[in-house]
């Protein structure tokens, strides 16, 4: 069963090559759920993310188009819970070089505004509120493997990216750099239209 949450958490609907003048759709899908023991109390873990992406091909290698996520988790450790909410809003390139009918290699530059709110509450009260907003940018190498009319897998094993998050009321500033080839993977199923 953790197998196929896991498989499941890492799936990744996307689109891959296509022929000059065509519309893209895809997205991703998430899903986690985490239980551990913490001294004499249950810590869990739930979030899901949805992200659509929509994008038109202008040359035979060369997309252009707009994503969106949006997201939420919840927290539940000792009768305390936190909630937050994720929304981002961006654009993204893609540059895919086919290299026979069957594999095409493609890297994806995104960018975009991000927002994120969070609730915490201890016995049920509300006892804390945070918004923040910030940018991201991002950039995801992945194969595609073509296995038959344009409907195929995409494989990616990590990326390269900085956000930022900046918290209102005086809150805490936040910026994360990661590079974590190697260190993820997800595999997708992609079709062109």
């Amino acid at each position: 069963m953790k197998k196929i949450l896991l498989i499941l958490a890492l799936a990744m609907f996307s689109f891959a090559n296509a022929q000059k003048g065509t519309i893209l759709v895809g997205g991703n899908i998430d899903y986690s759920s985490e239980k551990s023991e913490y001294r004499f109390s249950e810590d869990k873990v739930n979030s899901f993310t949805f992200s659509p992406r929509v994008g038109y091909q202008f040359n035979d290698n060369w997309t252009v188009g707009g994503e969106l996520t949006a997201g939420s988790a919840k927290r539940e450790i000792a009768g305390d819970e936190t909630k937050i909410n994720v929304f981002k809003l961006g654009a993204f390139l893609r540059y895919s070089v086919p290299l026979n009918q069957t594999f095409s290699v493609f890297a994806d530059l995104g960018a975009g505004f991000q927002n994120q709110k969070s609730k915490d509450y201890e016995n049920g009260n509300l006892v804390n509120k945070d918004k923040a907003d910030g940018m991201y940018v991002g950039v995801t190498p992945a194969l595609f493997i073509n296995m038959k009319k344009g409907f195929g897998l995409n494989f990616s094993i990590g990326g390269l990216g900085y956000e930022t998050l900046s918290f209102d009321n005086n809150g805490a500033d936040y910026s994360k750099f990661y590079l974590n080839f190697g260190k993820t993977a997800s595999i997708g199923i992609s079709k062109n239209f």
